[in-house]
């Protein structure tokens, strides 16, 4: 459901929803070099991809409050497995959630990018607790090459994907409506794309609330 289409009262509790569950406590559980390093599926979980440096590391510190949850780096690449956290209370209601490897200029081997590729195949095909993926796009810069190729990818293996909009405060703000119709309209077409298309800042907080309310809504 769009937020437009939700009552007051329905907004507020979705929303509510998700402060409860970024409130909980959320760990570092592991970084994954290969499948067989994997956590069991016995959970919800949403993962986080992207281009290097568009933010992924930023907009998860920025969700659960934490200033040093995933590390942040200047430099492209830093994020080399898949790095789990666990968010919630593992007796009651909790969720994984997943730091993929950065894509796009990484300054590494190619051989590296080819088993990063490989690696994220594999654990998109074989995740059946996989409940969708948050495509990270710098607001700045907009859908690129390597950013349709991982929606084609998810496409391919049939996993849900939303576009999430990163460091809009380096956008002005009577662009920013005109931003996410046109990326909408890019991924119309895209049939494992979530329509609604979300657009957040880190720095100022912009957009977070929405965001935690959507993966509330998954766990």
């Amino acid at each position: 459901m769009f937020e437009e289409e939700r009552s007051e009262e329905e907004q507020a509790a979705f929303l509510e929803k998700g402060r409860l569950l970024f409130r909980e406590n959320c760990e570092f559980l592991l970084g994954a070099a290969s499948l067989t390093q994997l956590p069991e599926p016995n959970a919800t979980e949403v993962a986080f991809a992207g281009r290097s440096n568009v933010g992924k590391s930023s907009i998860l510190n920025a969700l659960t409050g934490r200033s040093n949850l995933a590390r942040t780096s200047n430099t492209p690449g830093r994020t080399q497995q898949l790095n789990f956290f666990f968010l919630g209370n593992r007796s009651k209601l909790g969720l994984y959630v997943v730091d993929l490897p950065g894509y796009g200029y990484a300054k590494v081997s190619k051989k590296l990018v080819k088993d990063w590729v490989k690696l994220m195949r594999s654990y998109l095909r074989g995740r059946p607790n996989l409940r969708r993926v948050f495509v990270l796009v710098d607001s700045r810069h907009g859908l690129k090459d390597s950013d349709k190729e991982l929606m084609s990818m998810l496409d391919e293996t049939a996993v849900s994907y939303q576009v999430v909009l990163t460091k809009c405060d380096k956008v002005k703000p009577s662009e920013q409506e005109k931003l996410i119709k046109k990326t909408e309209k890019a991924i119309a077409k895209n049939v494992a794309a979530h329509p609604e298309v979300l657009i957040t800042s880190s720095v100022k907080g912009y957009g977070l609330e929405e965001l935690r309310g959507v993966i509330a809504d998954l766990a």
